[in-house]
């Protein structure tokens, strides 16, 4: 089990499921928190350069799955055209 360090809401989070560095949200708050420690679950807001990094890494996901759709749609369209 874990705290919130802002509203000092119990979370209760397995060891098993969490990685050092990992982000999650407060269910009672909804604070950005990152996992600081793994034995004892040990939990600190996250800092903005965290939720950044994240971002571009999902922005950069979607770009990947939006480059990729557009060359199946090429695919279909050449499929077509024959």
């Amino acid at each position: 089990m874990a705290h919130c360090p802002e509203c000092e809401a119990v979370i209760d989070i397995d060891v098993d499921e969490v990685e050092e560095g990992e982000l999650l949200n407060c269910p009672e708050c909804g604070v950005d928190l990152e996992v600081v420690s793994t034995n004892p679950v040990e939990l600190d807001l996250a800092e903005d350069e965290d939720l950044a990094e994240d971002e571009e890494e999902l922005e950069e996901d979607e770009e990947m799955v939006y480059e990729e759709d557009e060359e199946e749609e090429e695919e279909e369209e050449d499929d077509f055209e024959q």
